[in-house]
């Protein structure tokens, strides 16, 4: 009977050492579900983000490529006007060479002959215009200047 009594007792003892450990089997367990919920919810946070951030890297793509068609448009633009005004200085800058020859020449014949009265608001006004001619040179030299630097 002892032999039965013991064998009685200590298969209560495993009994109550079983329910321990399922308790806290249990327990854990139950942690581990809040932990996977939370750590769902972790996930879809995370992919609702990345959505948006895709969405927005997609919106900036298309911003990027709007904006460098627009600067190439407008350094297109810029270039033409650059060589245009560079033409336009070129002819102008002949224009004022034809006419600093044409009053240098003029001044040149004047003094040699004897102006009569009424050539010499022709002269004058020649001189002006020669003068006249260099102060445009001088800016359109200047505005170049400008725009090299």
């Amino acid at each position: 009977m002892t032999l039965t009594l013991i064998a009685d007792a200590l298969v209560a003892c495993l009994l109550v050492a079983t329910i321990i450990t399922c308790y806290v089997l249990a327990k854990r367990i139950e942690r581990l579900k809040a932990d996977e919920s939370s750590m769902r919810q972790t996930i879809g946070a995370l992919i609702a983000a990345t959505d948006t951030a895709e969405r927005a890297i997609a919106g900036l793509k298309l911003t990027l490529g709007d904006c460098d068609r627009t600067l190439a448009e407008r350094l297109r633009t810029a270039e033409r006007y650059a060589a245009d005004l560079a033409a336009q200085i070129e002819a102008g800058q002949g224009v004022m060479d034809r006419i600093t020859q044409i009053v240098g020449a003029a001044t040149l014949v004047a003094p040699k002959a004897e102006p009569q009265p009424a050539e010499k608001p022709a002269i004058s006004r020649m001189a002006s215009a020669a003068d006249a001619a260099a102060a445009i040179r001088a800016r359109a030299a200047r505005r170049l200047e400008g725009q090299a630097a």
